[in-house]
This record gives structure tokens, sequence and C-alpha cells, in this order.
């Protein structure tokens, strides 16, 4: 059913996470010292993941923060998140993802959400085509709430399900280049295939456009709390004078 010889990496390559290894283990003789404290994140993020109901968001969430799959996942009701911490560009960066409900009926709730984030994620099922069709009205959504400078990325998710197909991946990548700025990848929680890199590459591409201290002034004050977590939406920003798409 797969073809996993077929698929590709959307990205080079490298490895924007950085992992660097453990420090060396002392020697046998060495008096064994107390743990240190985790050190503290350099940075907070915000990425929230919108597109159509059932397409795969919070799977490709729980894939990247918990390494986990669930083959019947609840729909979300409203808003959800998860927090992961990452390394990149020797900076510990504290990541605050929001999984958005697909219906409609939370637009309302949801959109609040949009404009702290740093980047956007979206998303849909290359499976389904009316999840693809629904990529004007995200767009909207996107141009009405979310911050100019918000960094876009594309995804479609499913590529286990190659066989079912009814997106191409030439129509994904021709509707990302109509859009300044975003890029595209396809991906596939349930196989765990390119779910690291998409994060990662988008967190990369926010720390790029950035100069550090424009990254130590904005990046501290852009950010919804983190303690305590919001329950309740900010109040929305006015919409944005002009789209970027038609």
């Amino acid at each position: 059913m797969l073809l996993p010889l077929l698929r590709s990496s959307c990205f080079p390559s490298s490895s924007p996470g950085g992992g660097g290894g453990d420090a060396g283990a002392g020697s046998g003789g060495q008096a064994r010292r107390r743990k240190q404290p985790p050190r503290p994140a350099d940075f907070k993020l915000q990425v929230i993941i919108i597109g159509s109901r059932g397409v795969g968001k919070t799977s490709l969430m729980e894939r990247f923060t918990d390494d986990t799959f669930c083959e019947a996942c609840k729909s979300t009701v409203g808003v959800d998140f998860k927090i992961k911490t990452v390394e990149l560009r020797g900076k510990k960066i504290r990541l605050q993802i929001w999984d958005t409900a697909g219906q409609e009926r939370f637009n309302s709730i949801t959109s609040a959400y949009y404009r702290s984030a740093k980047g956007i994620i979206l998303v849909y099922d290359i499976t389904k085509k009316e999840t693809f069709d629904d990529l004007p009205k995200w767009m909207k959504m996107i141009d009405k709430y979310a911050s100019e400078d918000a960094e876009l990325l594309l995804v479609g998710n499913k590529l286990d399900c190659e066989t079912d197909r009814e997106i191409t991946k030439q129509q994904g990548e021709k509707f990302a280049q109509q859009i300044t700025g975003m890029r595209f990848c396809e991906a596939s929680a349930k196989d765990n295939f390119n779910v690291d890199e998409i994060f990662l590459k988008l967190v990369d591409d926010i720390l790029k456009k950035m100069p550090l201290d424009i990254l130590r002034n904005e990046l501290s004050n852009s950010i919804l709390s983190l303690q305590p977590e919001p329950e309740i939406p900010p109040e929305l920003p006015p919409p944005r004078p002009h789209v970027r798409c038609c």
C-alpha cells in the first residue's frame, strides 16, 4: 500500500534540531555530581495548527510532542495545546503548540489565538479533496486575524494513505506558491514521516527571520502567558488591511 522509496523529505537533510550529545561520562573514580537544574528556555514561541476537521492536526501535534499516534482521535473542541522544548541555533526554545478545532462553529474561539502565533501550520488531507478546497477559507482567517509576519507552512497529511490520494503533490505545491513566503510539505503523522521536520523547520525560519536583539525583546513580550495558560481568548485584533490570498 505504501511506497516508502518514493517519499522524500520536504527539507534538506541537515538537522536543525541541533540535538547535542550528552556530556562525556565521568571516570569511574570521579565522585558522582549532583544533577544540575535544567537550563531555562531562551525563547518562547507560539505555533498554531489549523485546517478542516479530520485532517490530522491533533495527530501531528501529538506525534511531535509525545511520539504517539491514536487511530481514533476525538475531534478537538475549541482549542487544545501541548508544550515541547527544542534546541535550535544554540538556543533553547519552548514551543507552545495550539491545536484548533476544524468546525466552523468554533471559529469565533479559535480565531483569537492567531494573533500571537509566530508560526501557522495549515493542514489538509491528501485523501479528501474537500479539505484542500477549504484552504482559501483558512487563508481568509489567517489574513483577517494573524500577524503579517507569521511564518506559514502548508502540510498535506496522511501520506501513509497514498493509494487513496485525491490531491497530488503538485497541487499542494501550486497552492503554496501563490502565497508569499509559504512553505509546503507532505507528511504522515501515522508513520512519523516529516513530522519533526515540519515543526523544526518552521521554528528555524522564524529565528532566521528575526535578529537576535529583536528576538530577545519581541518573543518575551508577544507570547500568550504560559503560567497560567489562558482559558479565555484575548481580544480579537482588527482585520488586516491586505490579504495574501485571492
